[in-house]
């Protein structure tokens, strides 16, 4: 589900007929995808306002009321691309005023925690229904009643009948187990279920347990036992256990075989192997047994009759996937496989089908279809992520914790300009409980109706229609993620829905971390620079073509004269890219100097950015863990699983490629968030500084500039002043700040209020602060970014070009252990402030260093070989 763009046609005319209609709408009706059948029939809806959902669809509770699902309830069934329906927004916002809306609008935070099923107390009915009966259990005299009828019920079988003893959630004690004594009263007890008690002293319950030594099954979930370390003991004192807390145990045979197969259970214990009958087995399920290799009696001569198997969710890490796939091939009559893709089977379903030619349904799909349409990876089985919230949570945090299951994203546009912020948001409930299908049978899209003819009169609806036969009952789906396949990273961006298999996830971020630890290009040695003066031989002025303003202002030495004519200038400083097209227009050649060089990109777009220092250096501890979210959703969702499991810090910064002024750039510990931010566009995840360094208990940031004279060899100088940027509110890790703009955020000239400080007067009082030397912490940045500007010119030589004079704005943070790091490299920075304050040098002692001669300083060094008020690199 990417991004709608909503370009609006320019026109003054007010919709009066469907001509009208279709004429302005053709872009949209076409980017919708919406039928042309349907056009005239969604006019008349759109027109009229009609909101008919509600007539043919109805909406169910599912997964214990934490989640909905819409069916058709009409006794009519509804036909392919027979009918469109008007879906209303429920909820449309910015994403910064998301939470603010939310506490302030009335009966919005209430009505999307009904729709997102966060507006329960904790607990379900069928909790609150176990909890009454466990308060009439929970005593000897009831539990001691259950264990009797069960011996009266056994012995009517006869005296050598294998016992099954169910005490689930009865309230027993350590005590009451003991006084049970049920290796005396069932001798032949094979399974026994005492899930959900209150058992927690190991020895009492070892010593029981010890006692019934023909168990096959033992059931200890949920009882305080298990957090004593109990597991070794049980499996040692039971060499016949063959399922343990529903998990098999090496030695798992026939009997766990037989109960995953429906043969052996409660009405049919079978003491006896001979008893079991695994070859009339047709379907088994082995999901979630925690099996590291499949026991030797699982064969195709043992499972002669095997049609059906299911192995999701196990490792099965101690044999190959090769002899699995050798091992699966053996059973002729295979023709329904259930496994984990990526998963033990390898990374492509794709393989697994051509490995099992007799396959007809893989993970419920259609192998032919698999093949047909090149999908790798199927997987309609993942369990769905659902909410999760304390219940110290008011209702707008805990609708910001779900809203990402739910939300959808597009952008305004009018004919001239694309919309920096995109626009979220939540369809009505109907439309809401529509949950997710790789073979969905109906499709949306959103869609702007605009009355006037318009964009200033548009109206947002998102439009629902079948793309198959749909009948009376069935469930009503779509896909989250129509028009996205495996080339951009489908399976792995269904994790935000949905828990997809972690260990796939961290197997590639494990991968990718031994790939950066391996790398490392940059040579040690510097090479001496040999740039100077460009300044012509008869000492006539250089002339500066430019369209920067402080430029114009401010370049006063006389060596340099502004000329309008592009033809005429020695020196090309603009702030617009300086690319074919606009040398062309302006008739300018290769032998005019200009403030940029060849492929910067590789510098001032985030994503090469990380690339280019992940090429020279490997990953080191100045750039913060980071990932193209276009090419590496992978490896960071194994980061983030990796941390999560590790209880390591998981919040992360998401930032669009090539934008400025923080636009579109959000701070979020949630998975569901990161993924679904991949929608508004091409961003980078990089791992947000949890711990930076405060002043006064605010963030910062350090703005320096770098004058870059030649690449090849690398000629780089830094000017002796540098600048604060400082975060206006307090810093917090406090959940609800990461929508405080002036909490998390230190640009200030264009979002809030900026409090200038002069650079002595901060660094005077944060070595004061934090009892630290100044100098040596400016020297590990110094050092950072020479390394940053190696990168490129290790990684990417072809920057170099003799005709190329820039600057960059390198923005730097601390840590809370006064280590730099890496934020961004910015072309042609804005240099407002610069040319505003007069401020000192910190590194060499002189005079004042004046705001109005920051432009002759910087064109001096770069043409003149000046450097006064800058330092070599």
């Amino acid at each position: 589900m990417s991004p709608a763009v909503a370009a609006a046609v320019p026109c003054d005319e007010r919709i009066r007929n469907f001509e009208d209609f279709a004429r302005v709408h053709q872009y949209l009706l076409s980017a919708a995808g919406i039928p042309l059948s349907l056009h005239r029939r969604l006019y008349r809806k759109l027109a009229d306002e009609v909101f008919d959902g509600g007539e043919k669809f109805s909406v169910e509770p599912c997964e214990e009321g934490r989640q909905r699902r819409l069916v058709l309830a009409s006794e009519t069934p509804l036909g392919r691309e027979s009918d469109v329906f008007l879906v209303d927004h429920a909820w449309s916002f910015r994403l910064a005023d998301a939470l603010k809306q939310l506490r302030e609008v009335p009966g919005l935070a209430e009505r999307m925690a009904a729709l997102m099923c966060v507006d329960l107390d904790g607990t379900t009915e069928a909790e609150d229904s176990a909890e009454q009966d466990s308060d009439k259990s929970g005593s000897l005299e009831h539990v001691l009643q259950v264990v009797e009828k069960e011996k009266t019920r056994i012995q009517e079988k006869g005296s050598d009948f294998a016992a099954w003893l169910e005490l689930e959630e009865l309230g027993i004690d350590d005590d009451m187990l003991v006084a049970l004594n049920l290796s005396a009263n069932f001798p032949n007890l094979v399974a026994l279920n005492l899930w959900g008690n209150k058992l927690q002293d190991p020895e009492k319950v070892l010593q029981e347990i010890r006692k019934c030594g023909s168990l096959k099954a033992l059931w200890l979930n949920e009882n305080p036992v298990l957090n004593q370390g109990v597991d070794k003991g049980v499996l040692d004192a039971l060499p016949e256990l063959e399922i343990y807390n529903s998990h098999f145990t090496s030695k798992a045979k026939e009997w766990a075989l037989g109960f995953c197969g429906d043969m052996v259970g409660a009405e049919n214990p079978c003491l006896s192997v001979e008893s079991i009958s695994l070859e009339n087995v047709v379907a088994l399920d082995l999901s979630d047994r925690s099996i590291h290799k499949l026991p030797e009696v699982f064969s195709s001569s043992k499972l002669s009759s095997l049609s059906n198997l299911n192995i999701r969710g196990n490792p099965l890490d101690q044999v190959s996937g090769e002899d699995l796939l050798k091992l699966f091939s053996g059973f002729t009559h295979l023709q329904e496989l259930e496994v984990d893709i990526p998963g033990p089977l390898g990374n492509s379903a794709i393989s697994i089908v051509e490995s099992l030619p007799n396959l007809a349904l893989l993970n419920g799909v259609d192998a032919s279809n698999i093949v047909e349409s090149g999908k790798h990876v199927v997987d309609s089985a993942l369990k769905p992520r659902l909410p999760e919230w304390s219940p110290e949570e008011s209702l707008a945090e805990r609708v910001i914790g779900a809203m990402w299951l739910y939300l959808m994203t597009y952008r305004l546009a009018d004919g001239e300009k694309l919309d920096e912020t995109p626009i979220w948001y939540v369809m009505d409930e109907l439309a809401s409980a529509m949950r997710h299908s790789d073979g969905a049978n109906f499709r949306i899209a959103p869609f702007l109706f605009m009355p006037e003819g318009k964009l200033a009169s548009a109206v947002s609806y998102t439009i629902l229609w079948p793309i198959c036969d749909v009948h009376t009952g069935e469930e009503c789906t779509r896909d989250f993620l129509f028009g996205i396949g495996e080339d951009k990273q489908r399976s792995a961006r269904l994790t935000a829905w949905f828990h997809t298999p972690e260990n796939y996830f961290i197997q590639e971020f494990k991968k990718y971390q031994e790939q950066l630890e391996s790398t490392s290009i940059c040579p040690s040695t510097k090479e001496t620079p040999s740039t100077k003066s460009v300044r012509p031989s008869d000492g006539r002025a250089l002339r500066v073509l430019t369209d920067i303003s402080q430029v114009e202002e401010f370049l006063t030495r006389p060596e340099f004269v502004l000329t309008t004519d592009p033809q005429d200038a020695d020196i090309i400083w603009l702030g617009a890219q300086v690319d074919s097209e606009i040398k062309s227009s302006l008739g300018l050649t290769d032998q005019q100097y200009t403030n940029q060089f060849p492929y910067e990109a590789c510098l001032v777009m985030k994503h090469h950015l990380a690339d280019t220092i992940h090429k020279a250096w490997g990953s080191p501890e100045w750039l913060q863990p980071t990932y193209n979210l276009e090419t590496h959703l992978s490896q960071l969702i194994g980061d983030y699983c990796v941390r999560k499991r590790d209880g390591m810090d998981n919040l992360w910064i998401m930032k669009p490629w090539n934008m400025a002024r923080t636009i579109d750039t959000t701070v979020s510990g949630d998975l569901s968030a990161i993924i679904r931010l991949i929608e508004t566009g091409p961003k980078i995840c990089q791992k947000y500084i949890e711990h930076p360094a405060l002043f006064q208990g605010r963030k910062f940031d350090l703005r320096y500039i770098v004058l870059v004279r030649s690449i090849c060899p690398l000629d780089i100088f830094l000017t002796d002043v540098f600048w604060v940027r400082l975060a206006n509110n307090q810093y917090t890790l406090e959940k609800t700040s990461f929508f405080e703009y002036e909490t998390h955020f230190t640009v200030m000239n264009y979002t809030g209020k900026m409090n200038h400080m002069n650079t002595p007067e901060f660094v005077k009082e944060f070595e004061k602060e934090h009892q630290v030397k100044w100098l040596e912490i400016h020297e590990n940045i110094r050092n950072m970014i020479r390394r940053v500007f190696e990168s490129a010119s290790a990684v990417h030589p072809e920057m170099q070009n003799t005709f190329s004079r820039a600057i960059y704005g390198v923005d730097v943070m601390l840590d809370n252990t006064f280590k730099p790091k890496i934020l961004e490299v910015t072309y042609c920075p804005d240099c407002t402030r610069a040319c505003q304050y007069d401020t000192r040098a910190l590194v060499v002692s002189q005079g004042p260093i004046r705001g109005s001669d920051f432009f002759n300083t910087v064109f001096g060094c770069l043409f003149l070989d000046d450097l006064t008020n800058v330092s070599p690199l």
